[in-house]
């Protein structure tokens, strides 16, 4: 009979105690009971059953800190002092265990991509792919520039860069509020969007405008046919081809220059690149000159030297341009040899 009791009183604790409770609950049970069996127990004016005293006696003698400064004084108080010094090793055991269940648990969720991060001034990087997305990463969190919110597909179950500190995870449907929530859309400065195909870039676009409408939104498509959707959606929104992952990095940590590519690249656009052989006798011997003498009287910016060394791109302005050597610059149009005195 005795041991069904103490079963069912087992069950009945571990169900109704359960969480916090349980060593708040084991706490104030010994200090109620230890406090009447001292009272009981130690002699008549003993101050250490003085409730002003014996909540002091009862925290340094079950945190096992023991100063000493109070003590009962008979023999059946010292054994009410072990009751309080088990009851306490028990409450602080059940406690850190309960502390540790939750950290695991935090961590847990972390890991899942279930909680809301605290983040602002962030990035948030839609879309995960093995191998591309730790290449972006590595150069969005270089040198501490930004933090990063990974949102990934409900298939990658735990955060893929778990040692990665400035990486924190999100996982769901990359369209619905809920992501757009738990990763801090309405405060990041950027969302990079790098979508399964151009339709699901599309309808990310739609709920990242929708949850930050200034947004620096960066988006890759397989078709830039596609750029005037996503611009319907978002004015401002800055298109990359799929295949340069490393625009989708460079416009985010530097707005604009996805831009600056396009109207390079472009043949109706107001820079186009072209080069221009040295000859002897041009008097700009180095290229810091050459870029003033370009700069001045053309309007041109010269952006590389290729030399015996090969290519450099923005050497040094004393980098020596001996004849033979080829400058690259930006202009209008291409600069006619004759005016320009160097030659063919």
């Amino acid at each position: 009979m005795v041991p069904f009791l103490i079963q069912r009183m087992s069950r009945y604790v571990r169900l109704r105690l359960r969480g916090w409770r349980l060593p708040l609950a084991v706490a104030v049970a010994v200090f109620a009971t230890s406090w009447l069996a001292m009272a009981l127990l130690e002699p008549a004016g003993s101050d250490i059953v003085d409730p002003r005293t014996y909540w002091w006696y009862f925290v340094v003698t079950a945190s096992t800190v023991g100063y000493g400064d109070v003590f009962p004084v008979s023999v059946a108080g010292r054994v009410v002092g072990l009751y309080v010094i088990i009851g306490g090793i028990v409450t602080l055991t059940l406690l850190f265990t309960q502390l540790s269940n939750a950290l695991q648990s935090v961590r847990g969720r972390r890991a899942r991509g279930v909680v809301t991060l605290d983040l602002s001034g962030h990035v948030v990087l839609l879309g995960y792919w093995p191998g591309r997305t730790e290449r972006m990463v590595a150069e969005l969190t270089a040198e501490g520039r930004f933090e990063v919110a990974l949102c990934a597909w409900d298939d990658v179950v735990e955060n893929p860069l778990p040692d990665e500190s400035a990486v924190h995870f999100v996982r769901g449907d990359l369209t619905r509020e809920d992501v757009m929530t738990r990763a801090g859309v309405a405060r990041a400065r950027t969302a990079v969007i790098d979508g399964r195909d151009d339709n699901e870039t599309l309808a990310i676009a739609v709920g990242v405008d929708h949850a930050n409408p200034d947004i620096h939104l960066v988006a890759a498509v397989r078709d830039l046919g596609r750029r005037e959707s996503l611009r319907y959606v978002n004015p401002g929104v800055q298109v990359v081809q799929w295949h340069t992952p490393f625009l989708l990095t460079e416009e985010a940590t530097e707005p604009g220059i996805t831009q600056v590519y396009n109207e390079l690249m472009s043949s109706g656009g107001h820079g186009n690149t072209y080069s221009v052989r040295v000859s002897t006798g041009f008097p700009h011997a180095t290229f810091g000159e050459c870029q003033t003498y370009f700069g001045r009287i053309f309007g041109a910016t010269v952006l590389a030297l290729r030399g015996e060394g090969g290519l450099r791109v923005s050497p040094p302005w004393d980098e020596p341009v001996p004849a033979g050597s080829t400058l690259y610059y930006v202009a209008d149009k291409r600069i006619d040899d004759q005016r320009l005195g160097a030659g063919s």
